[in-house]
């Protein structure tokens, strides 16, 4: 019981990621086997601000292996944050903090979107990476939402 409670705790101090909507894709190799090699377009909206919605485009591997989930995807990807409405802070934002996360292999590798705010410039900045347990890579995009008053209709 005591280790069933110690579990839940690191479960609820964990956390919540929201998941993506896909948008779109495009097929980009074609594979005899499998799925083919594609590049796709997800949304997601930020957790802890209203009015922000991210735009994610990354490349997704095919092939039996990628049919399976077994494929390592590749570490590049783009990022496009808009604001579609008037921002609204609903929590304190921490600086770093992650906002979305995906894994991009069977264990390892993941990608994630972290976010700053550039008090100075009254901006909000989103970065994404992809990271290994071991060994990450350089590869990245950058965002940045300066935020502004929504018109009112």
């Amino acid at each position: 019981m005591r280790l069933f409670k110690s579990v839940l705790a690191v479960c609820l101090s964990l956390p919540l990621f929201v998941s993506a909507e896909e948008i779109g894709e495009v097929s980009t190799v074609f594979k005899w086997m499998g799925p083919n090699d594609k590049i796709v377009v997800e949304a997601f909206d930020d957790p802890k601000v209203a009015g922000v919605t991210c735009y994610l485009s990354r490349a997704k591997t095919g092939g039996i292996k990628g049919g399976l989930g077994l494929a390592e995807d590749r570490a590049e990807a783009s990022i496009a944050c808009r604001q579609v409405g008037p921002i609204r802070f609903k929590a304190e934002l921490e600086e770093g903090e992650e906002v979305f996360r995906e894994r991009t292999s069977l264990v390892f590798k993941t990608m994630q979107v972290v976010r700053f705010f550039d008090e100075k410039r009254n901006t909000l900045v989103y970065l994404v990476y992809s990271d290994r347990i071991i060994e990450g890579s350089p590869q990245n995009a950058v965002t940045a939402i300066p935020i502004l008053p929504w018109p009112e209709k």
